[in-house]
């Protein structure tokens, strides 16, 4: 495999996490996992949005960069691969959808001081899952906070995300989740393994399993 640092994403409840680990495992790779659980906002946040919006993501975004910046500097990315469960654009992506005007302008401002500083990841593995399959997914992990995400904010991050893919140079395999199941279906995640040893062109290269 030609990629040294590997990034999955996707929506709520996509699988990020679990796929993210199953490579790693396989490569032998240092593995970074978002330690969303650790921010004390979250709860908060679903219950009332508009007053804990800013810090919970500005607690996000302090987070993810300290642990990709740790990370990322004590490692050799030209022998060491690396698998992330996350973007760190994803701070900036969520702060569009959840943060009015005037705080998302603010928030944009710290988040251009800092991205820079970071190294950003060979390939982009995307898992493309349609909502109701989220819904799915979220309800089985059963966190409780999470239970009453509405659809369309789950439409309105999908939005971001493709926005951002589509308006930037970014390394894609874009992965249709509506009948994948990596753990289920060994089968799947065997042609994911096979796709990684081809070279893709910078921009969204669309992956069938």
């Amino acid at each position: 495999m030609n990629y040294r640092f590997i990034t999955v994403e996707g929506n709520i409840g996509a699988g990020k996490t679990t796929l993210a680990s199953m490579l790693a495992k396989h490569f032998s790779a240092k593995l970074i996992l978002e330690e969303f659980a650790d921010n004390p906002f979250l709860p908060l946040f679903y219950e009332r949005p508009q007053q804990y919006a800013f810090p919970l993501e500005l607690f996000f975004m302090a987070e993810r960069y300290k642990q990709l910046k740790e990370m990322l500097q004590s490692q050799d990315l030209f022998s060491d691969v690396i698998l992330s469960d996350y973007l760190f654009i994803k701070s900036l992506l969520f702060a569009k959808v959840t943060l009015p005007e005037e705080e998302f302008s603010l928030y944009q401002k710290l988040f251009d001081i800092i991205n820079p500083q970071l190294v950003q990841p060979d390939l982009l593995i995307f898992l493309n899952a349609p909502v109701n399959k989220l819904q799915e997914n979220i309800k089985h992990r059963n966190r409780s906070y999470e239970q009453s995400i509405p659809d369309d904010y789950l439409r309105n991050v999908h939005g971001m995300y493709m926005q951002y893919i589509k308006q930037h140079p970014v390394r894609t395999l874009m992965i249709d989740m509506t009948k994948v199941d990596f753990v289920k279906h060994p089968d799947d995640f065997g042609k994911l393994l096979t796709a990684l040893e081809k070279d893709y062109e910078v921009g969204i290269n669309y992956l069938t399993l």
